[in-house]
């Protein structure tokens, strides 16, 4: 059976969840084998099998490989670039990374792929997801109220509020934005997560009337 795969490296190759440029398959290579549906493309230069179930250690993974090795260490995704590894944006046309603001990476401004954005971290905004430093999702989800337009944010928002085991509240995440030091984009962010809140009680209130209908009516 034609696997997709050169002949020689068909036996050879021990099966991987995550394909990139490499001396196992040249980008050429990559390319055309997701040109005929042997891979999924997944980041960038990144691919995946098909049918398999993408993770947010996938995603880190995929994003770490755009991150110049020098900086990779230092530097935390997050904003969309977050909301995108947990599974709640599109995926990013380029990565925002952020870097305490005591620190400087002046050899970041050369990566094309990557936007820098000097912040202040918390030990307890952070954790590690496949080689790459990555905002909580409470962090997270803070952030993308604060920083990123509306229309952007709140899908972003509705889908990190949806995942049950991210953990992210709409009140922990209001007292969050709150409490957070002066910044121009404050107010806004807190609208934001108002208009959250009404769509959760419209949902909720259709859900009740939806249980209190009759088998018949309801269907």
């Amino acid at each position: 059976m034609d696997t997709g795969f050169p002949p020689s490296q068909q036996l050879d190759s021990p099966a991987q969840d995550l394909y990139s440029p490499s001396p196992l398959f040249t980008w050429a290579e990559l390319q055309s084998m997701a040109a005929d549906g042997v891979l999924t493309p997944l980041y960038e230069k990144s691919f995946t099998p098909p049918g398999l179930a993408v993770t947010p250690r996938l995603r880190a993974r995929a994003a770490a490989l755009v991150v110049p090795d020098r900086i990779r260490r230092k530097v935390i995704a997050g904003r969309m670039t977050a909301a995108w590894i947990y599974g709640c944006a599109d995926a990013p046309e380029r990565l925002s990374l952020l870097v305490d603001a005591k620190h400087r990476i002046s050899s970041l401004r050369s990566a094309r792929a990557c936007i820098l954005h000097e912040v202040r971290l918390g030990q307890l905004d952070v954790v590690s997801i496949g080689g790459l430093l990555v905002t909580t999702p409470l962090r997270t989800a803070v952030d993308v109220a604060l920083y990123v337009e509306a229309d952007r944010a709140v899908p972003a928002l509705r889908r990190l509020l949806s995942q049950e085991q991210l953990g992210v509240r709409l009140r922990l995440l209001t007292l969050a934005v709150e409490a957070f030091p002066r910044v121009p984009y404050k107010k806004a962010a807190l609208r934001k997560l108002t208009a959250l809140a009404l769509q959760q009680d419209v949902l909720h209130q259709d859900a009740l009337q939806t249980e209190a209908l009759p088998p018949k009516a309801a269907a």
